[in-house]
């Protein structure tokens, strides 16, 4: 579990060094006061692990660029991953003053030891594509939904894959979330493709996608808030961290049929192995009993997958979302948590 006594945590991706996990999540100060008001405040903290539960915090790796720039208000979710060069890449949302944070793009930040980051000369290397996708104005939807990249290798080797949280460009205006889909030659040059689900799906929005293959399943991970659902489907569904089984790790995916993995408690969660081999899930604390944000990242929580493409979580029985309340070796105490020090959930970092 990570706790930070000075800052929120919230959305997270991971990179894996030997049997280093070095996470990467945003953070913005308590001061703030309403955690709402984070998303405009957000920049990208590290921290280090070899047991997923444990962390060392070490400095942030990025934090929003200096005005005019495409990123100049906040940093928001990515993925780490190498390159053919050595060096790591990693990919992330930028929000900046020009359009008053109203139009997102992918940036691009290098490093060679994971810990100090280069924004790429190129950056932002990839926006919104108006032949599929909705832009800032074609819709009453307050934003342009293009952001939390997640980069993979081709499989054949044939490049990159990038999946984005984003948004058709026709449908029900609260129906049009799609996970959108980029391809790249050298992780730099970025062209659009067909999204890897439909819109029409039940979500205004999938954030924070991630594809695994986990028990041998090609498997779609992302989150949806409650008020982000399709009007004709929030009787029946609620926030959380939701799968759904595809073909393969560019789908199709059809996310109407999504398995609610989690309620309120968690969102945003990323698989991850252990250094055993295990599949993990990760989250972060989102909701208390009393519906209060939380922002901190809780401990793993097993992960297995049926042959029917069933994903269970823990000890949750198939069909019921897996929650961290009542759970206090997972889920801190609200009362006591003002009275931890940051020794308590953090070790000393540099």
């Amino acid at each position: 579990m990570l706790r930070l006594p000075d800052a929120w945590i919230w959305d997270f991706w991971f990179a894996r060094e030997g049997d280093t996990h070095h996470l990467y999540f945003l953070r913005a100060s308590r001061a703030l006061g309403d955690p709402d008001r984070r998303h405009f405040r957000a920049s990208v903290g590290h921290a280090v692990s070899t047991d997923l539960r444990t962390w060392t915090q070490l400095a942030d790796a990025l934090v929003p660029a200096d005005r005019p720039a495409f990123d100049d208000i906040a940093t928001w979710t990515g993925s780490v991953l190498p390159g053919p060069d050595g060096r790591w890449h990693m990919f992330y949302t930028g929000a900046g003053s020009t359009e008053r944070a109203l139009v997102q793009r992918i940036g691009l930040a290098t490093s060679t030891d994971l810990v100090t980051w280069e924004r790429h000369p190129a950056a932002p290397v990839l926006t919104a594509a108006g032949r599929w996708y909705e832009r800032l104005g074609d819709s009453t939807w307050q934003d342009e939904a293009w952001r939390d990249p997640w980069v993979f290798a081709d499989p054949d080797g044939d490049g990159w894959h990038m999946l984005i949280t984003a948004r058709a460009n026709e449908g029900p205006v609260d129906d049009r979330g799609v996970i959108a889909h980029a391809r790249s030659h050298d992780l730099v040059h970025w062209e659009a493709q067909p999204p890897v689900t439909a819109p029409g799906s039940g979500f205004g929005h999938l954030e924070v996608p991630q594809v695994e293959i986990v028990d041998g399943r090609p498997i779609l991970l992302f989150s949806c808030l409650h008020d982000q659902l399709a009007e004709r489907c929030r009787d029946a569904r609620a926030c959380g961290v939701w799968a759904v089984p595809g073909d393969s790790l560019l789908g199709p995916f059809d996310a109407a049929k999504a398995q609610r993995l989690t309620d309120d408690s968690l969102y945003s969660g990323r698989l991850v192995r252990d250094n055993d081999g295990r599949w993990q899930l990760l989250a972060f604390l989102h909701h208390d009993e009393e519906g209060r944000f939380v922002g901190e990242l809780s401990d793993p929580v097993p992960v297995r997958v049926l042959p029917d493409g069933t994903v269970l979580l823990g000890d949750a029985e198939p069909g019921t979302p897996y929650s961290v309340h009542g759970r206090r070796d997972v889920a801190p105490d609200p009362a006591q948590a003002g009275d931890r020090t940051q020794a308590d959930t953090v070790a000393a970092g540099a």
